[in-house]
């Protein structure tokens, strides 16, 4: 993180939480892995399938550990931080296998300890080292980690920053309402509760018609106004960007100076301590992005979800520290960036799909320069619903996927009633990301690629003879741990 936004407060409250920390780990090692992403991306299901593969031996030959044997067990424990719900594993296991649906999205900050027993590769360490890893899970909305921006900024730069992004393309239409009337109101006017009530419904609704599925945008700050739990209807979260903005000072009981003074109260109310508490805590995060949503959505999705991702790199606090620095500052040393639901595409475009993400990350971090962090790039499913087949169409033999569509999904004039399989052809994904970007900078209409987006149920995990569940089937959740956890392991 810039230190143009935290201040030497914030700066010394975080070296007393780092110290604490450092403190403990010397009786119990500890990573903090951070898990976020934006609406949809499936991170409930990742710490999910994370903790059942761990704890139930899961099939995971591309984390070392484990296919080396090295892995003695895992098991859940109390969690450090008792003022932080708890990240109800359980519930959402249950859901999963017992029930086969999706567990709900993350609305709020949540944490799990997972601690794992191992034996180290190497002789030495075994002997300095007791082979436990307290693996203490964080997990949060990615809307939060995107109003972290918001502490570089005054109102006045808010506000124009906010009605400029609401005039262009497909947001003009979805913020029209609110920019007519934010735009017939004279800031200057005296401070009037039922306005800024008003005004902040008006923006409120405009980011929640960005978030649908058919607009898929991912740039949508303030975070809290589509996730207020306990602070809803507070001044806190009741202001608007005011498009008309004079660039002089607000008079004193005003409705710009209202306006002011509610945007930096949600500064330090909301967004500070959330990243003094929590993001400048991590060791490690991983971004979950649904790359193949925006793709579907069209050029404008993916260019903010381009956006979006620039905005989350630069709230890190990236780069390796030394010895003498690690002891006040922690700094995230590796970044995976993970684009899932590759089980809806057949694995002839998994690489297509990587590449593609990757691309996006490669742009998203030109924009902000050189991160200093350890960036990792990759395509996986934490739960696969899905597996692979071919049909026979047409004398031609077709690369399918096979599951059991959602209720309510359709494919051309076909819906289906959640119980019944069926296999689609998913379509392909450009075999080079320089065309797909080509036609994202020049505004093509040869986007979107030809993809069938269909939502599935979970699979079905059966029993083994012994009676107990067998771990959730995954695509690439093994790379994944392999490059968070592997070296923590060795």
């Amino acid at each position: 993180m810039s230190s143009s936004i935290t201040s030497l407060a914030d700066e010394a409250l975080i070296a007393f939480d780092t110290l604490t920390d450092r403190a403990s780990n010397l009786v119990q090692p500890t990573l903090r892995l951070g898990v976020t992403g934006l609406s949809r991306a499936g991170k409930t299901v990742f710490i999910t399938a994370l903790v059942h593969n761990l704890m139930h031996g899961g099939r995971l030959p591309m984390f070392e550990a484990a296919h080396s044997g090295r892995l003695a067990g895992a098991r859940l424990e109390p969690q450090p931080d008792d003022a932080v719900p708890r990240f109800q594993y359980e519930d959402h296991a249950a859901r999963l296998i017992g029930e086969r649906l999706w567990p709900d999205s993350t609305r709020a900050i949540s944490e799990l300890r997972l601690v794992i027993e191992y034996e180290s590769a190497s002789g030495w360490n075994r002997f300095f080292s007791g082979g436990r890893l307290s693996l203490d899970i964080v997990d949060y909305p990615g809307e939060w980690l995107l109003d972290l921006p918001l502490l570089g900024q005054d109102f006045q730069a808010f506000s124009l920053n906010a009605a400029m992004l609401a005039r262009t393309g497909v947001r003009a239409d979805l913020a029209a309402e609110w920019l007519e009337k934010a735009g017939a109101i004279d800031p200057h006017k005296p401070a009037d509760e039922a306005v800024a009530r008003e005004l902040a419904r008006l923006y409120t609704d405009y980011l929640r018609a960005c978030k649908r599925d058919e607009r898929a945008l991912s740039t949508l700050p303030p975070g809290r106004f589509l996730m207020p739990g306990d602070l809803e209807g507070s001044p806190a979260l009741t202001f608007s960007p005011l498009p008309n903005l004079p660039d002089t000072e607000a008079p004193k009981g005003s409705l710009a100076a209202m306006m002011e003074r509610r945007f930096e109260s949600y500064k330090s109310v909301v967004v500070k301590p959330f990243f003094r508490e929590h993001v400048a805590r991590l060791d490690r995060q991983i971004v979950l992005i649904d790359a193949m949503q925006a793709m579907n959505a069209g050029r404008e999705a993916v260019i903010d979800l381009e956006r979006a991702l620039s905005d989350v790199l630069s709230c890190f606090r990236p780069g390796r520290s030394n010895l003498i620095s690690s002891l006040l500052s922690r700094r995230i040393d590796k970044v995976l960036i993970a684009a899932t639901k590759a089980d809806h595409l057949h694995h002839e475009s998994h690489d297509r799909l990587e590449a593609i993400a990757r691309r996006i990350v490669d742009r998203a971090s030109s924009n902000i320069g050189s991160s200093g962090a350890d960036i990792e790039v990759m395509a996986l499913a934490a739960v696969r619903a899905t597996r692979e087949a071919t049909a026979r169409q047409d004398g031609e033999d077709l690369p399918v996927i096979v599951g059991t569509p959602l209720e309510g999904e359709t494919i051309g004039n076909e819906s289906f009633d959640g119980k019944r399989k069926t296999a689609i052809f998913p379509g392909d994904l450009p075999k080079s990301p320089d065309s797909f970007f080509e036609a994202v900078d020049s505004g093509s209409r040869a986007m979107p690629p030809d993809i069938n987006i269909v939502r599935f149920r979970p699979p079905l995990i059966e029993e083994s003879d012994a009676g107990v569940k067998l771990s959730l089937p995954h695509i690439r959740l093994d790379r994944a741990l392999d490059y968070l956890l592997g070296d923590r392991l060795a």
